[in-house]
């Protein structure tokens, strides 16, 4: 017993046999924690059905809180069994605060990611509120690391700081300015992700697909990605196409510049050729009827001393029935068919109306169909689309 004693009191008389024990301690815990509990919990949290701990384990929260306890042990082993030593003890704080800290920063990792899966983050995007949080955070952790490891108070030295609100407002500048921008963001509305957002001043067309502090990521058409300063483009101009998309209701706006040379007066072959299209031969009984009426009391010597059917006229009528009788056009929505004015490119037949199929590709397609039926009827009203001469055109004149 005597030697048991004395092997002990030696033991504590030798300063590296405690340190080693208390190193061998802290890491037989740590190696316990990180590979017995952490992989017990992580087990039972695939066992279960909510996606709240697999993102725990996602974001490398456990992981780093695992370090928490070994440093525990360590400093208070060590100011235990070799005594206290300033500098160590202060540096052994200092560590145990930064796992603090990236504990953490990992927790609102954790918050962030919860919220992005949420149904809530499709209306008000908080990234740019968690990444502002993350760094007041940071920057108070530094005073705090700061503050132990030189023993003074963390408001000393944040009352050093006023001094430095000159430098420190310059450094973090564009900062402060993305963080009014990101409250201007969400206050208003302006966009979110999956907005379709158009800023041609930076040359960027596309879908927003990330909203952070400093940047907003919109990816172009060519699945390209444009990278914007988040003040720069809310100090700048940009058209959001959410209200199109909201609306139910996708607008078609393009003209057909007819010949003006073929634009005429119809005759009785053209009038009975229009009473043989379905959808306008009872506007063509009605018109003629308005007309006759009109024109009863007038010299019919002329044609143009009375009023007439014009085949621009009746293609104009034909244009609104066929787009009333189509069954992807939005009948609540603006509908406009009218003739602008003319010029050295003919007589533009303007077609404004809205498809009720907003999705791109869909919209293409119908619009594509509309304009091939119009133009490929143009004969039927004896009317030429007009078009510049071209290598064809040209070779044929000089072959007469």
């Amino acid at each position: 017993m005597e030697i048991l004693n004395n092997y002990i009191l030696n033991i504590q008389e030798n300063k590296y046999i405690l340190l080693g024990i208390t190193l061998l301690l802290s890491f037989f815990s740590y190696i316990v924690i990180r590979y017995v509990v952490l992989k017990a919990i992580s087990r039972l949290f695939e066992k279960t059905s909510t996606k709240l701990d697999d993102i725990l384990i996602e974001t490398g929260f456990l992981n780093r809180i695992s370090y928490i306890v070994p440093l525990f042990i360590l400093y208070n082993l060590f100011n235990s069994f070799i005594g206290n030593y300033l500098i160590i003890n202060r540096l052994l704080l200092s560590l145990i605060a930064i796992v603090i800290i990236l504990s953490f920063n990992s927790l609102l990792n954790v918050f962030s990611d919860i919220y992005n899966r949420s149904k809530y983050s499709n209306n008000i995007n908080l990234k740019s509120y968690f990444q502002i949080l993350r760094l007041i955070i940071n920057l108070l952790s530094i005073i705090i690391v700061i503050s132990i490891i030189s023993g003074q108070s963390p408001l000393y030295l944040l009352s050093g700081l006023g001094a430095l609100t000159a430098v420190l407002m310059l450094i973090f500048k564009d900062t402060i300015l993305s963080f009014v921008s990101s409250i201007q963001i969400n206050s208003n509305d302006l966009f979110k992700i999956g907005d379709w957002v158009e800023a041609p001043q930076f040359g960027a067309d596309g879908d927003v697909i990330d909203i952070a502090l400093h940047t907003i990521k919109i990816q172009n058409w060519d699945k390209t990605i444009s990278i914007i300063p988040t003040h720069k483009l809310i100090d700048s101009s940009f058209k959001n196409w959410r209200g199109m998309s909201d609306s139910g209701g996708r607008r078609i706006k393009r003209s057909i510049n007819i010949d003006m040379n073929s634009i005429k007066f119809c005759n009785d072959e053209l009038i009975n050729n229009f009473k043989s299209i379905t959808i306008i031969s009872e506007y063509i009984d009605k018109k003629l009827s308005n007309l006759r009426e009109h024109n009863a009391s007038i010299n019919k010597e002329s044609i143009i001393n009375g009023r007439a059917l014009t085949n621009i006229g009746t293609y104009r009528a034909y244009i609104k029935a066929y787009l009333k009788n189509n069954k992807d056009i939005h009948k609540d929505m603006t509908f406009l068919v009218r003739q602008l004015s003319p010029t050295s490119k003919g007589l533009p037949l303007q077609i404004y109306v809205f498809s009720n199929n907003t999705n791109w590709i869909d919209y293409e397609e119908i619009q594509s169909d509309i304009f091939d039926h119009l133009i490929s009827a143009l004969d039927q009203f004896d009317l030429k689309i007009y078009q510049q001469p071209s290598g064809n055109d040209l070779s044929n004149i000089s072959k007469i």
